[in-house]
């Protein structure tokens, strides 16, 4: 394998990024990129009811239209990370762009870590070095919850749970219709499996290894 291909493998699977946590506890971490937005109020309902806490990594136009339900996260005790200044794929943008993308954080003068989840999980030849120059921690995921497709949430619920261990970082969107329902359903699989929903810096992130980069890249559904 040449070396431009080890490394493009390598960034797919995610390999020393942040990702799961240690599989031998009961915690998961339940996250939503894209927001906040019109839909985060019910995901706040839905996460308070079933008494679980989640990361929302939040885009810039975003939080400066939905300033209202950052704080509604804030005062929720959720935690909120970087989703970009743009929802933009890495490999779309120049150097001195992406280089903007990764440096924007809702919380830049607030103490660390600072995560960075970049959008659809992607990255150039660039993004690990700007993220570690800039005191970044890409956050990745090992299930994805995918509402952005058209199944139903009962469904789609039981696909996650069926993919989820101890330690899983579980990706969600806060815009979609069916995330809410798709929540329910999945706080009360995870419940049922003594299984507790907490945030990113509760959880704690692990730096994604060989073998748990394999299984990302051969159970990724893509995003």
């Amino acid at each position: 394998m040449s070396v431009a291909a080890a490394e493009v493998l390598g960034r797919a699977a995610g390999w020393g990024a942040m990702g799961p946590g240690k599989p031998n506890g009961h915690l998961v971490a339940v996250t939503f990129d894209d927001g906040p937005g019109p839909r985060t109020a019910e995901l706040l309902t839905v996460l308070a009811r079933h008494g679980a806490r989640a990361t929302f990594f939040v885009t810039a136009p975003a939080v400066q239209t939905h300033a209202a339900q950052l704080q509604a996260l804030r005062s929720a005790g959720h935690q909120f990370e970087a989703h970009g200044r743009w929802h933009i794929h890495a490999l779309l943008l120049p150097p001195w762009r992406e280089w903007r993308q990764v440096r924007w954080h809702p919380r830049t003068q607030e103490p660390g870590p600072h995560f960075y989840r970049p959008p659809y999980g992607g990255h150039s030849p660039w993004t690990r070095l700007f993220a570690r120059l800039q005191g970044r921690q890409i956050a990745l995921w090992d299930v994805e919850g995918r509402d952005w497709t058209s199944g139903d949430a009962a469904g789609l619920a039981g696909q996650a749970l069926a993919r989820v261990r101890p330690g899983s970082v579980i990706l969600l969107h806060d815009g979609p219709a069916v995330t809410p329902e798709l929540l329910d359903h999945l706080l009360e699989g995870l419940a049922a499996r003594g299984l507790q929903a907490v945030t990113m810096n509760e959880l704690p992130p692990q730096r994604i290894g060989l073998r748990a980069g394999v299984r990302r890249l051969l159970s990724s559904y893509g995003h």
